[in-house]
């Protein structure tokens, strides 16, 4: 049955509800270029898709309400002079999104109010950035807004840089140097410290304001790209990677002592495909999607480990994926997360993830508050020094419409030291209450008599025939009538083979009761018991220890006959062995002879034993 055992979890049921194509975003050209990217990005309001376009890099946003087939020409974000490699959507502002480009520049747009992608013109009017971030001298692979500062930007270049820009001032604050091209990075929850991923196979933890790595530790060990996530408030980071078999793995990995991961590396499978890492920090879940196949798996964290919950499949492989956040999915269906998945090139395919329930109220258990639009600080407070979690909202104040409502922020990775060091205090109060069981130890002897007499008379009545309940003197004098039933003497006895049997049994019969020497009449004997006048169950009671050892005594003389018996075996055994010697002298010994010798031996030692 303990193989059976199924740990409980409000999140083991969830399961992935696909989308028809009628109400996914079709008739999309979405960028083919080989860059390790996401391809998409999703905040509540829009989505965004690098685009395949020629003169020049540009990527389009879609409203999330305009689902269905998009027209032949809609208006694009365009401005690099190169392919646009990656976008991310600042987590304060829904309609301010950055781009990454192969050109090495970064750019800022806004999207415009009414923003829809059916217009009536021939030609639809594109969109131009509002701020042009230069500073890399090669391509810029990736772009992530800080999730607690408000307008503080990172960027990763092929020229082995990460840069930190203020964007309200236009310009790169701090540089993160490294040995090789960044695959990945992830902020921490109050926006302190970044996590990269590189090609030279390295993990580092930054302290971004020292601009020096905090952590510098091997990451994993194949030779294919890497991505790091850091789990939301925990301080843990979980990495997707491969080995040197080129299988896929997932690493947990403590930010405090990242020198090797947690448990080790687990292995997924032996697809070839890049796992992009997706933590939602409202239902402790990790997700991996993998680069060209359909399924994507979820993970719960508990106990420092990953609890496999289940997986979602489809037929159709993706290379590209995108999370909405908190404040974006569907309260009312249950759903806990949705996600947008590039099916084919051609379509976005949204993906819900629900748990199955019945109920039609708010569900407060399964949807904890989540960050909201305010940021913890601004540009310049953060680059000051200044570190502080974004507030967060209770959904339960928009699930019937109402405006999101603010709630006090808990920061889970501080209460992670305080519970090692609050149980101390409560258990120097625990053992206060331990003296009282002094008392116990006095066990209240008065009442006890009673019990004790009960107990000795039933002790003495094994060896009479009739009951001693009579009197607490008679009692009394059986205290000790089981102390002649010592076994462990009449065995050292048998041992030690003669005449000891009688000695033992002399020694305790004085002891429990005077009477109990009728087998050697000695005169103290019979004089005792003169002032005790013991009556008819007391000499019931002597009977009985007569009789039984009467048995002792027959017994051992039984054991010393056996005795004397096997030693006798013993010495013909030992004649015989000694005749065969003699025999064999110093002739070559026969194998016949040899084996009777053994034979008799085997016995001798058998005999013996």
């Amino acid at each position: 049955m303990a193989g059976r055992f199924v740990r409980a979890s409000k999140y083991r049921h969830v399961f992935g509800r696909g989308t028809k194509k009628e109400q996914c975003y079709d008739n999309l050209r979405i960028s083919t270029n080989a860059w390790d990217t996401n391809l998409i990005k999703a905040n509540p309001e829009y989505l965004s898709v690098n685009w395949e376009s020629s003169g020049g890099g540009a990527f389009a946003v879609i409203p999330l309400s305009e689902k269905g087939r998009v027209p032949e020409q809609i208006p694009l974000f365009r401005g690099h002079t190169a392919a646009v490699l990656d976008t991310d959507w600042s987590p304060f502002n829904d309609s301010l999104i950055s781009s990454a480009s192969d050109d090495g520049k970064v750019f800022i747009w806004k999207v415009p109010d009414n923003f829809t992608v059916w217009t009536d013109a021939d030609e639809p009017a594109d969109v131009a950035p509002v701020a042009r971030l230069s500073g890399h001298m090669r391509k810029v692979g990736h772009v992530l807004f800080n999730p607690a500062a408000e307008n503080v930007l990172a960027s990763s270049s092929g020229d082995y840089t990460v840069k930190i820009w203020d964007v309200e001032a236009g310009g790169a604050k701090l540089t993160l140097k490294h040995k090789d091209i960044v695959q990945s990075l992830s902020w921490s929850a109050d926006g302190s410290l970044l996590v990269t991923t590189s090609r030279d196979k390295k993990l580092r933890v930054w302290d971004v304001r020292q601009e020096k790595p905090a952590h510098e530790v091997a990451g994993h060990p194949g030779a294919k790209s890497s991505r790091s996530v850091w789990l939301g408030e925990h301080d843990r980071i979980a990495t997707t990677g491969f080995s040197r078999m080129s299988d896929r793995q997932l690493g947990l990995w403590d930010m405090r002592n990242p020198a090797e991961p947690i448990g080790g590396f687990q292995v997924l499978d032996s697809i070839s495909g890049v796992c992009m890492p997706f933590w939602d920090d409202g239902t402790q879940c990790l997700y991996l999607a993998g680069k060209g196949d359909g399924n994507i798996r979820y993970y719960e964290f508990a106990n420092d480990k990953f609890e496999y919950l289940s997986e979602y499949q489809s037929p159709d492989p993706q290379r590209g994926i995108a999370f909405l956040p908190k404040r974006g999915i569907n309260l009312h269906e249950n759903e806990v997360l949705r996600c947008f998945k590039t099916v084919k090139d051609g379509y976005v395919e949204p993906i819900s993830f629900i748990v199955p329930r019945r109920s039609e109220m708010f569900q407060s258990d399964i949807f904890p508050p989540c960050t909201g639009i305010n940021a913890g600080t601004t540009a310049a407070e953060w680059f000051g020094g200044k570190t502080a979690l974004p507030p967060k909202i209770s959904l339960e104040s928009v699930y019937d419409g109402g405006a999101p409502e603010e709630v006090p922020t808990e920061y889970k990775p501080a209460s992670a030291f305080t519970p090692i060091q609050s149980p101390p205090p409560t258990k120097v109060e625990a053992p206060k209450p331990a003296p009282q069981a002094a008392p116990v130890a006095s066990r209240e002897p008065p009442p006890s008599l009673k019990d004790n007499k009960q107990s000795l008379a039933s002790q003495a009545s094994k060896f009479a025939d009739k009951d001693a309940e009579e009197s607490d003197d008679d009692a009394s004098s059986f205290e000790e009538v089981p102390k002649p039933v010592q076994r462990p003497t009449v065995t050292a006895a048998r041992q030690e083979e003669k005449t000891r049997g009688p000695v033992i049994t002399k020694e305790p019969e004085p002891t429990p009761t005077p009477t109990a020497a009728p087998a050697k009449a000695s005169p103290p004997a019979e004089t005792t018991p003169a002032p005790t006048a013991a009556p008819g169950g007391a000499a019931g009671a002597a009977a009985g220890i007569k009789d039984h050892l009467t048995d002792i005594k027959s017994t051992l003389l039984h054991q010393n006959k056996i005795l004397s018996d096997q030693s006798d075996q013993i010495a013909l055994l030992m004649r015989e062995v000694n005749q065969l010697k003699t025999k064999v002298g110093t002739q070559s010994s026969d194998r016949e002879k040899d084996e009777r010798i053994r034979e008799l031996e085997l016995e001798l030692e058998e005999a013996r034993s």
